[in-house]
């Protein structure tokens, strides 16, 4: 599974690891996050973020 980085504060959301102290549990695909969930880091938006190459 892809990996996606913040482009603001550098976040990686890994979805094997997933985010789960906000809801989103380990295998979760990037894609399949819920539109309201934010960086757990700097609380920006889905749209800040993009695929780690």
């Amino acid at each position: 599974m892809k990996k996606w980085v913040c482009t603001l504060c550098g976040y990686i959301y890994d979805p094997e690891i997933g985010d789960p102290e906000n809801g989103v549990e380990p295998g979760t695909t990037f894609e399949d996050i819920p539109d309201d969930w934010l960086c757990p880091i700097c609380q920006v938006d889905k749209s800040y973020f993009e695929e780690e190459e």
